[in-house]
């Protein structure tokens, strides 16, 4: 039997995890109220002192806390696993595989959302699946074009809930929140873990009670391009002026030296006119472009932008879907010149601009980096009732 709780203060908390990894218990809902009912840093300092003291020995149970249904401790505990693993502690002891919620035989996917995509390449999806006798589950994920998936959450839920969450998320978003074909988001994970299975990496634990609903669906498919409107090509670029898409920027880091010589070039008191300053920060970002939008670059922010253009079509933004499109036909068809791509150099001297003031100590380059997290220490993509973090 696992102890009645006791009150919220660390060494409680910590007999309990103790006793928790000797008796092998999962804890339930009224179980954990005590760690819960920690402040949040206290209660990852807690679990973080515990994994450290037992390695791998501690994942089972962290991983059990990382999908629990109580949201206040996945995402200390996902920290905790992600701290262990930059240890080198990867591989638990051998356990039971979680029970899938539901499997491939008795339910099937019958609504499904997208958010738009941010600056590192991720974002959220929902989907209802409907279960026997009604039933309806909600399966919530965080993909990512470069990591596949970075997390999963979810579970059972009511219609009215439902409506209420997705009323609520909706007025809380920064990015576009669409309902979409559920067949092609369930395709989006299949792709994802397609993506997983290349490069020998493996979905986050949280996931695999949700595996048997995508095993053999087939990967989706990119969105069809249009022809490349030369007119609309030209305006490309002012998607970039968009509030959702201001975090898309070529990775800072990478033009870091790049962006010091373009700080130089402004600041110089040599007598130079602005006519010669303003080419020289453009032969720059061609440069940049140059080096960086590399074939493999290129097929990944083509796709991006396709994708948006399903976003903003689903919500009822046929202009900038126009845009998009365009511009992701002429940045897909390898006959032009990249570094003459409006949309392209923006992402680039977007990039300048952003390693120019880590440079000045004005950003921290943690804050600026376009690089994806890794599964573990990011926040919980949502049971019911959680919000998504995209921002």
């Amino acid at each position: 039997m696992t102890p009645a709780p006791e009150p919220a203060d660390d060494a409680a908390c910590r007999r309990l995890l103790d006793h928790w990894l000797a008796t092998n218990a999962l804890p339930g809902a009224v179980d954990v109220t005590p760690l819960a009912a920690l402040p949040p840093a206290r209660l990852e300092e807690t679990l973080w002192v515990f994994a450290r003291e037992h390695a791998a020995a501690a994942l089972p149970l962290l991983s059990a806390l990382a999908d629990h249904t109580t949201r206040a401790l996945r995402r200390p505990a996902r920290r905790a696993i992600y701290r262990l693993a930059q240890r080198g502690v990867m591989a638990a002891p051998a356990a039971p595989a979680a029970r899938p919620l539901v499997t491939r035989g008795d339910a099937r996917p019958v609504r499904a959302w997208l958010s738009g995509i941010d600056g590192t390449g991720s974002r959220a999806v929902w989907i209802v699946f409907e279960a026997s006798f009604g039933a309806l589950r909600l399966c919530s994920l965080i993909l990512n074009d470069e990591l596949g998936i970075l997390d999963a959450a979810g579970g059972d839920i009511t219609k009215k809930r439902l409506e209420r969450e997705l009323t609520e998320l909706a007025a809380s978003q920064k990015l576009p929140w669409v309902e979409t074909d559920p067949g092609r988001a369930s395709g989006l994970v299949a792709e994802a873990l397609a993506h997983h299975l290349r490069v020998a990496t493996a979905p986050p634990v949280a996931f695999e009670r949700w595996r048997s609903l995508f095993d053999t669906v087939p990967a989706a498919q990119p969105p069809a391009l249009p022809s490349a409107d030369l007119a609309l090509v030209e305006r490309s670029a002012e998607l970039l002026d968009l509030p959702e898409l201001m975090s898309w920027f070529l990775e800072p880091e990478r033009v870091q030296s790049d962006a010091v010589e373009m700080l130089q070039t402004r600041e110089s008191r040599l007598v130079v006119s602005d006519q010669i300053k303003a080419e020289q920060q453009e032969s720059l970002i061609t440069r940049v472009v140059e080096r960086d939008m590399t074939p493999e670059a290129r097929g990944q922010w083509t796709r991006r932008l396709a994708e948006m253009t399903l976003v903003f079509d689903a919500s009822g933004r046929p202009e900038h879907a126009a845009l998009a499109g365009a511009a992701a036909a002429a940045l897909s068809d390898d006959t032009r010149d990249v570094h003459r791509h409006p949309f392209v150099r923006k992402l680039a001297e977007r990039a300048l601009e952003v390693a120019g003031e880590v440079a000045l100590g004005r950003l921290p380059a943690a804050d600026a980096t376009r690089r994806p997290s890794v599964p573990g220490p990011r926040p919980s993509s949502s049971e019911p009732g959680t919000r998504h973090p995209l921002q």
